[in-house]
């Protein structure tokens, strides 16, 4: 029974109306649950991070080279999503073209990215709730136990994450439709709140901040991927964050009205919409305030946005606090179309035979999986409940940009194999597509700390314990073959 066996094609699109999920979404749906997944942590957290840490006022061209790295991608998840309307993304269509040991990696992967995704936007969400009520909960009931306070006091716990995670867990057992209702209207108030930033902002840019624009290799005692020219590549992997969520549209598929046009629409539409907002802001906010205050506790560490129009905007205070409720609603939509994610991957990881049953129930009246997002709360709940923001959101860019590179490499594959299958949207100059796709993903995995890929090497190595103790005997296709031998036995 080979490890990489592969889901029959026909087989997998015979499922396109089985398992109960809903079709109510349509393009204008998707493209907001793509903009309300991407515009979150990434831009309001991670660009000030990347810019002190690494690019300094280059971390501009970092999101350019993230943006490039994710068209590519974007456009091959466009052809899968068409072509293979199913919930599961990037494990779905891993599974038809490379094979079931290849799909479960990938599809532990995805763990680190919405799993982990949504925990470190929980971890963000907090922050800011903070800094709009700084004296609401105690701060060890807001900060994990590594986290050391004023005075050395320790976290205990970070009981905003647990609750936010809570009530969005509760609209998505709710329903699909209902969750991208509420998230199309946070949508609107971020974008809003985005372009008003960069309007306003773009009078108060200090030209003395960009210069130099990236910062000598010299500059700080760094590694190669902290300044310089290393330093807008090694940006450029810490403001991927910003990007995650396009993929998770695919996601979605199965609950796509005529998927075939509209997912290609809801990915690219999406992506490049927030390409285009991310540049500007980078450009905008790294223009305000010098880049070092981002690196320092006692001024823009935490919350770093807010801290910057506070104390470099004079006369628009309101508009810090404007901002710290707009990205609480941001974080918010973010968390739910992660969670979202999440819980159609395990779903048709479940169907497939790869995980326990209770994973693809689907509730009698909501017609969603709700023991699935049940369990899956819990999970991510530790995560955002334990651990700081730093941790898990390295990790999370280490699965999402491994899940990338398997989906640019399998539609050069798919086309290898089912030449003739129709594609509904095709992507043009593959394998050249495929090629960079892959290389633009692998350059910023390579970018990325060493403590990190060390902890999501460990994760893998645990998953893999994972299917062959359990995934690989539960198998739809491992029955099937077991099926075929005994058959033949019979005979």
């Amino acid at each position: 029974m080979s490890l990489f066996r592969t889901k029959p094609l026909a087989t997998l699109l015979k499922q396109l109306d089985e398992g109960g999920l809903k079709r109510t979404l349509g393009w204008p749906g998707l493209i907001a649950l793509g903009i309300g997944a991407i515009i979150g942590a990434g831009l309001f957290a991670r660009t000030p991070a990347a810019a002190a840490q690494n690019a300094g006022p280059g971390v501009t061209f970092s999101f350019i080279i993230a943006a490039l790295g994710c068209a590519f991608a974007g456009l091959c998840y466009a052809e899968f999503a068409a072509m293979i309307p199913i919930a599961g993304s990037a494990y779905t269509y891993a599974y038809v073209t490379m094979g079931e040991l290849v799909a479960w990696v990938i599809g532990w992967a995805l763990i680190l990215e919405y799993g982990l995704g949504a925990a470190t936007l929980s971890i963000y969400w907090t922050e800011y709730f903070n800094n709009l009520f700084p004296d609401l909960i105690p701060w060890q009931l807001r900060h994990s136990p590594l986290q050391t306070g004023p005075g050395g006091i320790h976290g205990i716990v970070n009981v905003p994450a647990l609750v936010i995670l809570a009530v969005m867990t509760l609209l998505l057992i709710k329903g699909i439709s209902e969750s991208a209702t509420v998230n199309a209207i946070i949508v609107g108030i971020k974008v809003t709140i985005v372009l008003m930033i960069i309007a306003i902002g773009w009078h108060f840019i200090n030209p003395a901040n960009h210069t130099p624009f990236v910062l000598a290799q010299d500059s700080l005692h760094q590694g190669m991927f902290q300044h310089g020219w290393g330093g807008v590549l090694g940006g450029a992997g810490v403001v991927f964050f910003a990007f995650i969520g396009f993929d998770a549209v695919s996601t979605a598929a199965q609950e796509t009205i005529n998927p075939g046009k509209n997912m290609p629409i809801g990915i690219l539409g999406s992506l490049a919409v927030c390409t285009f907002l991310y540049i500007l802001f980078s450009w905008v906010l790294t223009g305000i305030a010098p880049v070092l205050d981002f690196i320092d506790p006692n001024k823009g560490m935490e919350a770093s946005v807010s801290y910057a129009i506070h104390t470099y905007m004079p006369g628009y205070g309101w508009l810090s606090t404007l901002v710290s409720v707009a990205i609480l609603a941001g974080f918010t939509s973010v968390m739910l179309v992660m969670l979202l994610g999440q819980s159609r991957v395990f779903f048709s990881m479940s169907k497939d035979g790869l995980l326990p049953k209770l994973f693809a129930e689907v509730h009698p009246k909501f017609r969603t999986p709700y023991k699935c997002n049940m369990v899956l709360y819990v999970f991510v709940a530790l995560l955002g409940g334990f651990l700081p923001g730093d941790i898990t959101g390295n990790m999370t860019n280490l699965g999402t940009l491994f899940a990338f590179v398997l989906v640019c490499i399998g539609v050069w594959i798919m086309r290898k194999k089912n030449p003739h299958q129709e594609r509904p949207f095709r992507v043009r100059a593959v394998p050249f597509v495929s090629i960079m796709g892959a290389l633009f993903c692998l350059a910023m995995i390579i970018s990325v700390d060493a403590t990190s890929k060390i902890a999501a090497g460990s994760w893998m190595v645990i998953g893999l314990a994972v299917y062959f103790l359990y995934a690989r005997g539960h198998s739809n296709l491992n029955r099937a073959d077991v099926g075929a031998l005994e058959s033949k036995a019979g005979d």
